[in-house]
C-alpha cells in the first residue's frame, strides 16, 4: 500500500532534496507544500525565489514517482507564499477583498488561480470561511484572514473563488474546520479550546460548502471542541472527524501543519501522526519549516506502515484515503 499518499510534505530549498526523491520512490507521495519564508534561517529564502523558479520546481516535484500535487496557502493578504515583490499577482487580504466590487473581485482571482495553474500549483489552501466572530483572535480577525463577521459575506465570497478557480482548474481547501474566527489563541502555539466560542452555523457553512468547491477538501485544525471531544483536538479526534465524514463522506480531509506547538508539546510528529489517521484524517500535512524533521518523514511512513501490518490501524480506512487523494490527482493533474 503506498503510505507516502497519505502525506503532504515541505522542505528546504529552491530545488527537490535527495531526501524526498528517495521517500517518493520509497512510498509514494501524495504532495509537497512550498513556502517562501523559512522558519529556520527567518528569511525569505525557502522555496520561492520568481515565477520562473517556482515553475521549474513544481514541474519536479510532479515528476516524482507517483506523481505528487503541489499545494500552496496563498490566501492573499499576510498570508501568501506568492508575493509581488517577487514578481507575482497581486492578491489583497481576504477582510479587503470582500469590499471590493464583484468584477474586481473576480478579475483578481482570475490572475491569481491562472498564474498557480500556470506555475504548476494544483492546490490552494484557501479560502478562509472562519467567520471573524472575534475581531481580535491573533490567527485570524487581528491579521484581517476572515471575509467578515457576515455569514453569508463569508459563503458568497468562497462560492465566487470556486467559480474562478473551476475555470482555472485549481483546487481549493476550506479551512480552518470547524471554524476558529472566535478563537483567542494562535494555533501555531498551543492547543485552542473553541468550546465556547463554537457556533453551530459555522460548523455547518462547511457542510455546505465543501462539496460545492473545486477539489472538495477541508482543512482540520487543532481545535478543541469539548461538547464534541472532551480531551483531543480536531484533528485526532474520531468523535469529531466521524461527525465531518457523516455529512461529508467524499471531502478529501487534511490536516492543519503537525508540527503546529500544541500537538508536538502533547505527543510529537510520529505519534500523532499516527493517531490522526486513526482518527479518520486523508493526508497529513508536515511543513518541515516550524522546525526540521525532515530526517524523521521516512520513519513516520515506516511507522505508519507497521501500524498497518500489526491492524492497530485499519487497512480498508487507509484504503479510502488513498483512494480519495488518487481521484484529486486525476481531477487536477490531468
Amino acid at each position: 500500500m503506498p503510505i507516502g499518499e497519505l502525506f503532504i510534505l515541505g522542505f528546504f530549498g529552491k530545488t527537490v532534496p535527495v531526501w524526498l526523491k528517495e521517500f517518493a520512490a520509497r512510498h509514494g507521495l501524495g504532495g509537497a507544500i512550498l513556502f517562501d519564508y523559512s522558519c529556520r534561517t527567518q528569511q525569505y529564502d525557502n522555496n520561492i525565489e520568481s515565477p520562473e523558479q517556482v515553475q521549474r520546481l513544481c514541474a519536479e516535484i510532479a515528476a516524482l514517482p507517483s506523481g505528487p500535487m503541489v499545494f500552496i496557502d496563498q490566501e492573499g493578504g499576510l498570508v501568501r507564499r506568492l508575493k509581488e515583490s517577487r514578481g507575482f499577482a497581486p492578491l489583497p487580504s481576504a477582510r479587503e477583498f470582500n469590499h471590493l466590487a464583484p468584477e474586481e473581485k473576480r478579475a483578481i482571482l482570475t490572475a491569481s488561480f491562472a498564474e498557480m495553474r500556470r506555475l504548476g500549483i494544483h492546490y490552494d489552501f484557501a479560502p478562509v470561511v472562519d467567520i471573524d466572530y472575534n475581531p481580535e483572535n491573533p490567527n485570524i480577525g487581528r491579521i484581517k484572514r476572515s471575509f467578515s463577521a457576515d455569514i453569508a459575506e463569508v459563503e458568497a465570497n468562497a462560492l465566487l473563488a470556486s467559480e474562478v478557480a473551476r475555470a482555472q482548474r485549481i483546487g481549493l481547501c476550506l479551512k480552518h474546520f470547524p471554524g476558529i474566527g472566535g478563537a483567542a489563541v494562535d494555533s501555531h502555539q498551543e492547543f485552542m479550546d473553541i468550546s465556547d466560542a463554537f457556533v453551530p452555523e459555522q460548523e455547518e457553512l462547511f457542510y455546505s460548502l465543501a462539496p460545492r468547491m473545486f477539489g472538495d477538501a477541508v482543512l482540520v485544525s487543532h481545535a478543541i471542541v469539548r461538547q464534541w471531544d472532551q480531551d483531543r483536538p480536531m484533528t485526532l479526534s474520531a468523535a469529531g472527524l466521524g461527525r465531518l465524514r457523516k455529512r461529508l463522506p467524499d471531502t478529501l480531509l487534511i490536516t492543519d501543519d503537525m508540527q503546529m506547538q500544541g500537538l508536538q508539546k502533547a505527543l510529537g510528529s510520529r505519534e500523532a501522526s499516527l493517531q490522526s489517521l486513526k482518527a479518520g484524517m486523508d493526508m497529513l500535512c508536515i511543513g518541515n519549516n516550524l522546525f526540521d524533521q525532515e530526517h524523521e518523514m521516512t520513519a513516520i511512513a515506516e511507522y505508519v506502515e507497521q501500524s498497518l501490518r500489526d491492524k492497530t490501524l485499519s487497512g480498508s480506512a487507509i484504503e479510502q484515503s488513498i483512494a480519495r487523494v488518487a481521484k484529486r490527482k486525476a481531477l487536477l493533474m490531468a
